[in-house]
């Protein structure tokens, strides 16, 4: 399967707290954690991609259509960002995660090709699979050799009393397992997640990571890992992290 023309991987959390102008007061507060998402989408870019395609969890498995766009109207705040180079005038059908994905391409100032897919949040990992199969048949037919994906996801949202999820106890060796096979660019580790522990956890981030590890798998070759940032500033695990292929 080396012939899948996967060059880079980034993934980041979609908190939509990372917009400064959803977090207003607080948006300091996060700082470092768009600092980090920032520079991994420049490193994800700096690999050449012909095209970058978005992969977040949504209400259903979907592919958007390339000009389609998402806004933050939601949280309080006018923001749209979009697949093409300018949002459309009709409705906006992105879910938060490619909304959040869409706007970091935005920031990085990139005119590079993108496009956005949704995975189901109840996903089962089979299902991952098959998806990433799908991607990965589909970016080998096509004219643009060069893919990178953008992969938006929110670890556990259960760490501490005041976390949107409450406290759990398995939250905090979740979390850990995840970081450490986002470090190692683990693929199996990904793809053993538990589908139910992952839910119960509120773990958004579940899906789209385990079609990021299949697709790497479809790939080929031997991949590194860097996890740039691991924290939970407001009891939801943020992650963020590049994998390439070791040259």
């Amino acid at each position: 399967m080396g012939a899948v023309p996967l060059v880079a991987a980034a993934v980041c959390p979609h908190p939509p707290l990372i917009v400064p102008e959803v977090a207003q007061r607080a948006a300091p507060e996060l700082d470092a954690l768009r600092a980090a998402a920032d520079a991994a989408v420049v490193r994800l870019l700096a690999a050449e991609p012909d095209t970058v395609l978005i992969v977040g969890a949504a209400p259903r498995t979907h592919r958007f259509a390339p000009d389609d766009a998402g806004d933050l109207r939601a949280y309080g705040v006018a923001v749209e960002a979009g697949l093409g180079a300018a949002t459309r005038g009709g409705p906006h059908v992105l879910p938060l995660s490619l909304t959040i994905g869409a706007w970091l391409l935005a920031r990085a100032g990139t005119g590079v090709p993108r496009f956005a897919q949704g995975v189901a949040a109840d996903a089962s990992p089979p299902e991952c699979a098959r998806l990433a199969a799908r991607l990965a048949a589909e970016f080998t037919a096509a004219p643009a050799r060069r893919v990178a994906l953008l992969v938006t996801g929110d670890g556990s949202a259960c760490r501490g009393e005041r976390s949107p999820g409450h406290d759990d106890p398995r939250a905090e060796a979740y979390d850990r397992h995840v970081a450490a096979a986002l470090a190692a660019a683990d693929t199996r580790a990904l793809l053993d997640l538990d589908p139910a522990l992952s839910a119960a956890l509120r773990a958004a981030g579940r899906p789209p990571w385990q079609v990021l590890a299949a697709a790497v798998e479809a790939a080929g070759g031997d991949w590194r890992g860097e996890l740039s940032y691991d924290a939970a500033p407001y009891g939801v695990a943020y992650f963020v992290a590049n994998w390439e292929p070791r040259r």
